[in-house]
Formats: C-alpha cells, structure tokens, sequence
C-alpha cells in the first residue's frame, strides 16, 4: 500500500489505502463527522476484520440529493459482499465541476474523507471504485478518469457527461441507462459518452435497460458483480 500522494492540483486525489491503520471500524453506519452542515456517511459491513482489506465503494448522490441517496445505492449488497461505503455530501446542491465549471470544494472534502477512512480502515488497494447516480455519476466518471491511479473502477449509473480534467491510469469502467430517461436523456448522454470512452482505450461495460431515470436493483446487482466478481 502507498503513502499519499503531494498534489496541490484541485482535481487531484491525495489520499491512498495505507498498511498502518489507526484506531478501529465499528460495523454499521456512520457520519463522518467532518462538517457540520454537510458532511457524508461511512457503511461498515457486518464481518470487517482489520486483518483482511476490503473493497471500497465511494458513492456520489444526484443533484439535490445527500449520501443518503448515495448510500442507498448499494447499501443493500454491502454485507454480503463485505463492501466499505463512503458517501459524501457534496458542498452544495450538486458538485463542483457541475455547478461552477471547475474542480474545487468537493474534491477538497472528499480527500479529506478519504484520509481519515484509509488512517482506520483496511482497504483492498486493487478494489477501489468511485461511483454515482445522475449527476453523481457524471462527477464520477469525471473524478474517476482524473485520479485512475486511486480508482480501480468506476460506476456511473446515468450519467450526463464526464469532463475529467486529464486522464490517468486505466480504471474499469460501468455505465447503465434507461431508455426512456426523461431527465438525462439517453441518446446525447451515455450513447455519446460510451464510444468516446472506448476509442479513449477503457474497458467498458454498457448496460441500457428499458425504464426512467432510475437505478433498478438488477443493475445495481450486476455493476456489484462486474466490480467484485465472486459476489456476482
């Protein structure tokens, strides 16, 4: 495991698993306890053992929303895919790079989240996903892209656009839509995003399923599969 990485670029993720941990992880959720206004939440599944690293999920919520509806995207699968979830909230209604065109604030809280779960928590540095719903996929894909030597995959579910500010690493890559989403429509939004992600040399998986703006509990269950196979 590595140490963190010196970066003052705003896009940029320090924070890195590391092999001394301090402290422990009570099973459950939590807040981080960050900010007292928006803040974010930490799930611990039941049977985390400090002594076996495990896969992590950082989950991103839809414009409006918080890291309840972050949370709630995979929350469900969490204990029997021995899952760590982190969720923020962003620091305002939506993310940085959406609602003022340039990476900042959110990237900022978020890598300070990270550095307090990765001093406590045991992390599988080869399973580290970023993923999101709406525009919390969007930043996700953006985010993910940007720092793809922290993240190992990415998971957008609907997303409307990425703007990664450069692109590093090779992380797997997970896209779903419905195909009668009224809100992020499906035509300009991933069925332009997903040949642009492929010519860029990624490993795509593209899943379009017939329904609204939503994430349905099958895609949920297949991105799990597709990110951890053996819980698939």
């Amino acid at each position: 495991m590595s140490a963190a990485v010196q970066t003052k670029d705003p896009s940029r993720l320090s924070a890195r698993p590391q092999a001394k941990l301090e402290g422990e992880l009570q099973a459950g959720l939590t807040p981080l306890g960050l900010s007292p206004r928006r803040d974010g939440l930490l799930y611990v599944p039941a049977g985390y053992r400090a002594d076996r690293p495990a896969p992590l999920v950082v989950l991103l919520h839809g414009a409006g929303g918080s890291a309840h509806h972050g949370i709630a995207l995979l929350k469900e699968l969490a204990d029997g895919a021995g899952l760590l979830l982190l969720a923020p909230d962003s620091r305002h209604a939506t993310w940085d790079i959406i609602a003022d065109d340039a990476y900042g604030p959110d990237v900022a809280f978020l890598d300070r989240a990270l550095h307090q779960l990765f001093r406590s928590a045991a992390v599988d540095p080869a399973r580290v996903a970023i993923g999101g719903f709406s525009d919390g996929a969007s930043y996700a894909l953006s985010l993910g892209l940007t720092n793809g030597d922290l993240f190992t995959h990415v998971i957008a579910f609907s997303p409307g656009f990425m703007a990664p500010a450069e692109q590093r690493g090779r992380p797997r890559i997970f896209i779903s839509h419905g195909t009668q989403d009224q809100v992020l429509r499906i035509d300009p939004c991933s069925r332009r995003l997903a040949p642009l992600i492929r010519r860029a040399g990624y490993d795509l998986r593209y899943q379009e399923f017939e329904g609204p703006h939503t994430v349905p509990p099958e895609m949920a269950r297949d991105a799990l599969g597709w990110f951890l196979p053996a819980a698939g």
